[in-house]
C-alpha cells in the first residue's frame, strides 16, 4: 500500500489520485516521487480507468519539493544527487505521459513542485482562495525538472513574469498565466471537476488517449535531452554554495545571506 498517496476509484472509471502527506502540506518526498510514478503507470495500463482527477489532502495542495530529502540530497555523492534529480523528472514525465485525461483540482497553496504537477494536467482547477508560486530562487534553487514543463504550458514572455522572481500570485493570475483553466468558490471545486468529468465519459477511450498523444507530439518538444538537461541544472544548483544557505537558513528560521 502507498503510504504517500491514496488512490479511490467509482464505476464511472474515474480515479482520484490525492496527494496525502497533509502534515507536511504534501510536500514531494521522496517516497511520494515514486508512489505517483507507479500510480501514472498503473493507472494509464488500467482499461477501466478513463479520467483521472489529481487532489491534495490537507490545507494545501502542494508545498513543492520536500525541503529535507533536498537537504539529504547536497550531502550525497554525485551519483546519489544523480538519480534522486532523476526521480523527480521521471515523476513529471510518468504525469505528463499518461495516456488519460489529467484534471488537476488546487485548494490552499501549490508552490514550486506543486506548479510543475498542474503544468503537466490537462485541466486544472482551482479554488479562488489558492495562492501560487514558483518560490525556488528564495531558497537558493530554481525551477530545473518542472521548467520544461512550466514553460510550454505558460509560454517564454509569461514564464519571465514569476519564473525567477518567486513572487506569489492568485488565482486570477494564474489562469492569465495559462497554469490554471479556471478558478472557482472553494465550496464549487467538486462540481467544477465534475463538469470536466462528464464530456471524457461520453468520448471513446482509445479515441482521447490518441488525440492527447497527438497533442504533446505538435506542442513543444519535451524529449530525452531536454529531460536531461533539466536534471543537469538541478544538480549543478545542488552543488553551488547558495542552495546549501537557503535551506539551512529555512530550517533555522532565519533570513539566508542574501536577504537584508
Amino acid at each position: 500500500m502507498p503510504d504517500t498517496i491514496r488512490i479511490d476509484r467509482d464505476a464511472r472509471g474515474v480515479a482520484t489520485l490525492s496527494l496525502s502527506r497533509p502534515n507536511k502540506h504534501n510536500a514531494l518526498s521522496r517516497a511520494m516521487m515514486d508512489e505517483l510514478t507507479n500510480a501514472a503507470a498503473d493507472l494509464g495500463a488500467d482499461p477501466t480507468v478513463r479520467v483521472v482527477v489529481l487532489a491534495g489532502d490537507g490545507p494545501s495542495f502542494c508545498a513543492g519539493g520536500d525541503l529535507g530529502w533536498m537537504r539529504g540530497q547536497m550531502a550525497a555523492d554525485d551519483a546519489t544527487r544523480r538519480e534522486g534529480a532523476r526521480a523527480l523528472a521521471g515523476m513529471l514525465s510518468a504525469l505528463n505521459l499518461l495516456p488519460k485525461p489529467l484534471i488537476t483540482r488546487v485548494h490552499g497553496n501549490a508552490f514550486g513542485g506543486g506548479l510543475g504537477i498542474m503544468a503537466v494536467s490537462d485541466i486544472v482547477i482551482a479554488a479562488d482562495t489558492a495562492r501560487f508560486g514558483l518560490t525556488e530562487v528564495r531558497l537558493g534553487l530554481i525551477p530545473a525538472t518542472i521548467g520544461p514543463y512550466v514553460v510550454a504550458r505558460m509560454g517564454e514572455p509569461a514564464a519571465r513574469r514569476v519564473f525567477f522572481s518567486a513572487r506569489l500570485f492568485d488565482a486570477t493570475e494564474a489562469v492569465t498565466l495559462n497554469l490554471v483553466s479556471r478558478h472557482v468558490a472553494p465550496a464549487d471545486l467538486d462540481a467544477a471537476i465534475e463538469a470536466e468529468i462528464a464530456p471524457f465519459l461520453q468520448a471513446a477511450p482509445g479515441a482521447v488517449a490518441a488525440a492527447k498523444a497527438q497533442c504533446r507530439a505538435l506542442g513543444p518538444r519535451i524529449d530525452e535531452a531536454v529531460i536531461e538537461d533539466s536534471i543537469d541544472r538541478l544538480i549543478a544548483v545542488w552543488q553551488g554554495a547558495e542552495a546549501p544557505e537557503g535551506i539551512a537558513a529555512f530550517f533555522d528560521r532565519r533570513k539566508p545571506a542574501w536577504q537584508t
